[in-house]
């Protein structure tokens, strides 16, 4: 099984734009394009092989076929034959709806999935851009949904200006938004489950305004103010530096002057590289890929030793 490559899943949203084909020559005809999905098992949208001798086979028949090869063994012992994360590319030319994501417990119970867990990497921010995450202070749940009823809730959020580079770490239960003007790698829990709760009285095509989740929201929401949202990481260049690691994924900054050999032998996960800056070719024992800025590539887990080459690319590795 050679390093794979997928054709992205291209979403329509009301906030979406054109920047994905622009930047990253996304094969876009819509001016609301707001999100490629590069890898993904979510049903409905699984994602298919682009390259090699493996072209035009979806990941699910990948995984079910050659599942502890491709994940590894204890990836299946936690997850089964499921793909446990969802990757994406997102462009906000509008600002996204305030919404959350519920744990795995309430995930469970709810919507028989997992819940949401998320990580944001700044590819590209207009001036003054900026995100919504938390709140600006402890907030009670009474006061929470009061601002909700009296359309206030903006006053109690608090926001961030970003710019490329900054990355953030969204836990399950925190409120948040991205922001007009932003552009982001995103690594998330496969799941799809998310709380809609103020939407900015935006309509869709249709005229119509889009559903909110105002009372599945009031028992997922975490009300206390914190700081644990913005991820500090190092930047020595072609070494991988460490940005998060969590039960659900593990993601590395590396950036490349120079080519860079990884030893993957006892990772016993498969990789995962998206491409945030630049190109490279990676290399393997059982083949080759080239990747440039808004590409992603799957490397199985059975690969033993990785070759990354460039002389000027910045990579998101993914683990689990």
């Amino acid at each position: 099984m050679h390093p794979l490559k997928f054709r992205p899943i291209l979403k329509e949203r009301l906030w979406g734009g054109t920047k994905l084909k622009e930047v990253f020559g996304k094969p876009i005809e819509s001016d609301i394009t707001g999100e490629s999905w590069e890898l993904s098992t979510v049903p409905g949208d699984i994602s298919v092989v682009a390259n090699g001798s493996l072209e035009g086979k979806s990941l699910q028949e990948l995984i079910d076929s050659n599942a502890e090869e491709l994940l590894g063994k204890s990836v299946v012992e936690r997850f089964g034959k499921e793909f446990p994360i969802l990757i994406k590319f997102i462009d906000a030319k509008q600002d996204l709806s305030i919404q959350l994501h519920p744990n795995d417990a309430l995930a469970k119970e709810r919507h028989n999935s997992f819940g949401k867990t998320e990580m944001w990497y700044i590819m590209d921010a207009d001036p003054k851009a900026e995100l919504i995450v938390g709140f600006n202070k402890d907030v009670t749940k009474e006061e929470y949904a009061e601002s909700v009823a009296n359309d206030t809730l903006l006053d109690l959020l608090n926001y961030e200006q970003v710019k490329e580079g900054d990355t953030f770490f969204i836990n399950t239960g925190k409120i948040h938004a991205i922001g007009a003007g932003v552009m982001l790698a995103e690594i998330q829990q496969t799941s799809d489950v998310t709380y809609r709760v103020f939407d900015f009285n935006r309509k869709d095509k249709e005229g119509n305004l889009r559903e909110l989740h105002t009372e599945l929201a009031l028992d997922a929401v975490d009300y206390e103010k914190k700081d644990d949202f913005k991820v500090a990481y190092g930047h020595e260049k072609n070494e991988v530096n460490t940005m998060v690691d969590c039960p659900y994924f593990k993601t590395n900054f590396i950036e490349l002057t120079n080519n860079l050999d990884i030893d993957t032998a006892n990772r016993d996960s498969f990789t995962i590289f998206m491409c945030v800056g630049g190109e490279t070719v990676i290399n393997t024992a059982e083949g080759e890929v080239a990747i440039k800025s808004g590409e992603t590539a799957l490397l199985p887990a059975f690969t033993q030793k990785i070759s990354l080459q460039s002389t000027g690319a910045k990579l998101l590795e993914v683990t689990i």
